[in-house]
Formats: structure tokens, sequence, C-alpha cells
């Protein structure tokens, strides 16, 4: 049977390829995929026991069973990597959902903060991500982000709906920028809405550190002197536990 293979971040390096097709045998499962490719390239063996794996844009364990036709994203930690080595879309091209967004062009941050807004609230709040000049003593010129786009999104709005749930809030947004960014460029913002400000402050510090370990976006930061891959946010542990791709 035949597969399609997404590679991110340090494993789109190393394999040399974004996409790959993959011929198995009936019956492999997922982890088959990651024991190929730690098979293969040896530089690509370190992460086999700290990626993250996904079967049609839906997180999945190792010993999930594939079909003919499955797209597999194999995916280091998130919030490291770089841009696409396809030529990036047209300027504008944006995906959205009913709460979240994923864009390239700047971010209107207040504006989206204002649309939110309704007579009822007591409180928004607001967090935005910005590039700032250094990581560690090193200058940094820009940021690349990339993203597995569609499941990207598909992850915000999860989150979303579950803040909305867990904190009692009116509503939220969730924006991520890709692409070339900045020196003081917001490359996310979270905006809440609520009656009260103790669940909107809640909401938002929950909304942006569970994206930065579970939504798959990688960036790429770029010094004087080279540039490095950030240093990824470990899986969290319902994610980690769903298999051991490292076997």
């Amino acid at each position: 049977m035949r597969i399609r293979v997404l590679l991110f971040g340090q494993l789109k390096d190393i394999v040399g390829q974004q996409e790959q097709c993959l011929d198995l045998e009936p019956g492999a499962d997922l982890a088959s995929v990651v024991t190929h490719y730690a098979e293969k390239f040896p530089r690509f063996k370190p992460f086999a026991s700290v990626l993250a794996c996904s079967i049609n844009q839906e997180y999945a364990p190792a010993s999930a069973m594939l079909r003919e036709g499955d797209e597999v994203g194999l995916l280091p930690p998130v919030s490291g990597g770089k841009a696409p080595a396809a030529p990036p879309p047209p300027s504008g091209h944006s995906l959205e959902s009913e709460h979240c967004a994923i864009v390239r062009d700047k971010i209107a941050a207040q504006e989206i903060v204002d649309s939110i807004k309704q007579p009822q609230d007591g409180a928004t709040t607001a967090f935005e991500g910005i590039v700032r000049n250094n990581t560690r003593g090193r200058r940094t010129l820009y940021l690349d982000y990339e993203a597995y786009e569609s499941m990207a999104l598909s992850e915000m709005e999860k989150l979303a709906q579950t803040a909305l749930e867990k904190f009692q809030v009116r509503d939220v947004r969730l924006v991520h920028r890709l692409g070339r960014l900045e020196i003081g460029e917001t490359s996310v913002l979270i905006a809440v809405a609520s009656g009260h400000r103790g669940p909107a402050f809640e909401a938002c510090r929950w909304l942006i550190d569970t994206l930065k370990k579970t939504v798959p976006i990688w960036k790429k930061e770029h010094f004087e002197d080279g540039a490095v891959w950030a240093d990824g946010e470990p899986f969290p542990e319902e994610i980690r536990k769903q298999g051991d791709f490292g076997r």
C-alpha cells in the first residue's frame, strides 16, 4: 500500500523533502513509518523518541494501523521550524475557523480585540507573542514560521472550544502568523472576552501555554552568524503516551 508522508521542521531538513510517498506492506502500523526513517537517516533516529505522529491530521499512537492513501505527519516538538521549501501562498492567504485563523499578513491585534467586545463583557484580555531581537545573547535578524496548516487550525479550534467550556468565558480568538516575521512583529494573538477578569486571564494564559505545546507550528531563528531551530516544547503526556515511536 502507498501512503503520503509529510515532514516538518528539523525532520524535513534531515530527509531533504517536505513530502514523500512511501510504499509499505499491508497491515503496517504508524511505528513502522518512524522505523523506516530512523533506519534510513541516522540523524533522524534521536527524534524517534520525542516526535508525535498524525494520521489524516489527527494525533495517533504508534500502534495505529495504516490504510491505503493515508496522510501521515511526522511532527518534531513544536515551536521550532523553518519556512516551507515551496513558494509561499499569495499575500493575504489565510485559513479560518469559527474562532481561529492562520495568516501570512500582519496581525491587526487591536482590531481583533475590539471586534469581540460586547456590552455584557466586564473584561477582555489579550496576549501578543512578539519577535524579539535576541535569543540567549545572540542578535536575532528575523524568524520564519511554518505549520501543518490544516491540522494546526483544527487543533487551535479545539483549544478555543475547550477554553470556552473550561473557563466559561464568552468568546475567544486565536490568530497565528506564518512566514517571515521581522523584529517587533506579532507572531500570535490570543484574545478573550468574559464577564469577569479572572476567567479571562486564566483562559488567555491556558490558551497560549497549551498552543505552544500541542499545535503543529514551528519556527527557525535567523542570526547574524547563522540560523538554528528554536527549542521545541515537549508534547504533553496525553500525546506522548499514545505510543513509543522509538521502539
